[in-house]
Order: structure tokens, then sequence, then C-alpha cells
């Protein structure tokens, strides 16, 4: 980051030396530039100018899910910039020679017809970090198709595995191609800085949500290409070892994963059912596999006779893990959860005392004790950069009659 932007951030944390411009959209790019906003970078976000195309209509901004742009882009600030304009790239030109870090998730045609390509930018800032997040990769058959993560989910192979078996395909309940290829985005952002350390070029960087989500198949994706076996949906149901999954209790429901052999025979132990391992086609996991109806049916029926809790209590005493399985309001309502601090107190001028998902990282050298700076309003510090970046009043106000900010 340049001495004069550094000198405008007021941010703390291990990241707190770099300058993110954030020209992405939607959930993926934001998501890989929300870790290094709440990690102490300043972030700047492009947005669309009100009154330029697209400006009005701000996909994912504050009036379309209030409650998903604030915990998307706290800690971020909000530049207007009509990149169709000579004078909007100009504007972003002169900020990417100060920063570090420029990341986006266009469709790969559309950064060339902009100007705003790797190879443009590398030329005004070599030493910068250039990201790309796509559906399918940026070049090969797909490149050009539009990419969201129902689709990814669905292409990738995780929507087969998903689901109970026998049942039409069925799509995770959030969006985890998005979030995980901003995650790989991320991890390859600050791999990329590293080397920058011992190099002192930057490089491009890619992903893409059908990577991601392909990456993210680990065991299941390793069964076909080791294997040669193709893996089915098995509903709540572990494939390789049983019995691991959820069941019914008196009250409720309750998680339980007894893998392996140790846990099988502690699990039948709490249940006061020492006989079971002894059950022909019970003693080991491929049997039980083999033979899962009748070990889950045998266990589920014990499980009846107490409540979530109880079971719980049990199970883990005698060293088997299980826990119940929360909604939503009951996660952050666990002692343990608020115990780590997941949930993230937000003071927020509109909203009054909020909260977003806290980061499930910590730093020794970095407590998180400051609280998270609330989602910008569009443009709300267009006016502050541009008069860092040396533009006058003047100046900023024929850029706004023109809507190039």
């Amino acid at each position: 980051m340049s001495d004069a932007l550094l000198a405008a951030s007021s941010r703390s944390g291990p990241l707190s030396r770099f300058l993110v411009i954030d020209a992405s959209r939607v959930r993926a790019g934001p998501t890989a530039v929300r870790l290094f906003a709440d990690l102490g970078a300043r972030v700047i976000k492009i947005d669309i100018p009100r009154g330029a195309p697209g400006g009005d209509d701000m996909i994912g901004g504050p009036n379309h899910d209030r409650p998903d742009y604030e915990n998307l882009h706290r800690n971020k600030e909000s530049l207007t910039l009509n990149l169709k304009t000579p004078e909007g790239v100009a504007i972003l030109e002169r900020l990417v020679r100060q920063g570090d870090v420029f990341i986006e998730n266009y469709r790969p045609d559309v950064k060339h017809r902009l100007g705003i390509a790797y190879e443009d930018l590398r030329r005004i800032n070599p030493r910068l970090v250039y990201a790309s997040i796509s559906g399918f990769g940026q070049d090969g058959p797909y490149s050009r198709r539009p990419g969201f993560d129902s689709i990814a989910q669905g292409m990738g192979g995780l929507m087969s595995v998903t689901g109970k078996p026998g049942e039409e395909p069925m799509r995770v309940g959030i969006p985890i191609a998005d979030l995980c290829a901003g995650h790989f985005c991320a991890m390859g952002i600050l791999a990329a800085l590293l080397e920058r350390d011992a190099t002192g070029e930057g490089q491009w960087v890619q992903t893409s949500l059908l990577e991601a989500q392909i990456a993210m198949l680990d065991f299941q994706a390793a069964q076909w290409l080791i294997g040669g076996k193709v893996p089915e949906s098995q509903g709540n149901e572990h494939p390789l070892t049983v019995p691991t999954g959820v069941f019914r209790t008196r009250d409720g429901y309750l998680n339980i994963a007894a893998i392996g052999q140790t846990m099988w025979q502690r699990l039948c132990e709490a249940l006061e059912m020492p006989h079971l391992p002894h059950e022909p086609g019970f003693g080991s996991d491929p049997e039980r596999v083999s033979n899962r109806e009748r070990v889950n049916a045998a266990v589920q029926t014990v499980l009846l006779e107490r409540t979530t809790a109880e079971w719980t209590e049990r199970l883990l005493a005698a060293g088997v893990p299980c826990g119940p399985i929360h909604r939503i309001d009951e996660v952050f309502a666990d002692p343990q959860v608020q115990h780590l601090g997941m949930r993230w107190p937000m003071p927020h001028p509109v909203l009054g005392e909020v909260a977003v998902v806290g980061q499930p990282m910590r730093f020794s050298a970095h407590p998180r004790e400051t609280p998270p700076a609330p989602a910008p309003g569009q443009g709300q510090h267009t006016d502050t950069v541009l008069r860092e970046l040396g533009y006058s009043d003047a100046q900023i106000s024929d850029l706004r009659a023109r809507h190039v900010v």
C-alpha cells in the first residue's frame, strides 16, 4: 500500500499493510475480500454509480437483502466508478498503482473489453496480485457461461451425493461453491503475496466455482478416481462407516459418529446392548456397511427411549462423538458458540446493535476486540478516496455530474 493510502487507513490486524481493490460482485469474490477486510486490510469496493447503467439496481446491495449485505461487506469502503467510461478506468488505474490486490469475478471476456485485464493492470503495477473468480475457468469450452452456485453444485457432483437414497438430487443449504471459491481465492492471493516478498513480482491467481466444488468432493471424488466406484447419495449417513448419521430420540434428533470398531463397541455399551458387536454381520465396519439397515434399526430402537439431551450426556461420557441438531437460533444460543465469539457484535447507525458472523480464525497478536465496521453505503467513501488519489473537489463534482463516480 502506498504511504498516502496507508496513512489514511486506521485498520489493524495481520493484513493491515495491504490495500485490496474489490471489483467483484454477488458472493464468491466478496467472500474472499471479506477475509482480508476482517484481518485488517484496507478494502475499497468498486460499486456502480447511481445513474450509470446498473447503478440503481446493485445486485446483492442493501436493498436486496440487508442482513446478507451487512454480513458480507462489513469492514469495507465503497467507491463508485463507472468502468465503462475512460475517466472511470483512469481512476481505477491510479488506485491500482498504489494497490496490492485486485480481485474481479466478471465473465472472462468482460475485463478485456473494459481494458482492466491482468495484462493491462500489470503494466501499471508489476507488484499487483490480480485475482479472478469465474464460473468455469478463464478458458475452455465453458469459460463464457455464467456461473451460479447451484449450477456448480450440480455440475461439480455435490448434488449427486446429497439427499436421501433414491430421491431427487439435493442442493446443499448454503452457497457452498461460492463460499469455497472465495476461500480458495483468498488462500491463492495470500500465497502470491508471500511469493512477491521473494520475487518482487505479482501474478495472476485464478479459481472457479466448478474447480472449488470439485476440490471439495474430497474422499467422494477419490472413490471414483482411485477406486473406480461412483458414489451414491447416503442421506445423513456416512458411506464408509456405520452407524454414523442422524437418529431419532424421544424428543428430537441426535447426530452420532461411531467411527471404527472402538467407537462401535463404546456405543453398544452406552446403549446397554453389549451383545450387538457379536451379532452376525455386525462385527466390522465393512460388515456393518453391508448390513446398514439392520444395524441402524437396532440402534434406533434404543435411542427412542431417552431425550436428545440425555443421550448426548450419556454417549459423550462413554467417549462416543455425538451432538444435537440445532436450528440457527439454537446455534448462537449454544454456550460453546457464545464462548468462541462467533456472534460478532456490530453497532450500526441505522439498525442499532446487531451482529455478524465472526471469522473462525484467532491470532494471539490480534485479539478480536474491535467491533466490525458496518457495510458501506453505495459510494460512501468516494470523495475521501478520490481526494487521497489527488482529485480536487471541483474535479470530483464534475465526475459526479457525468456519472463517472
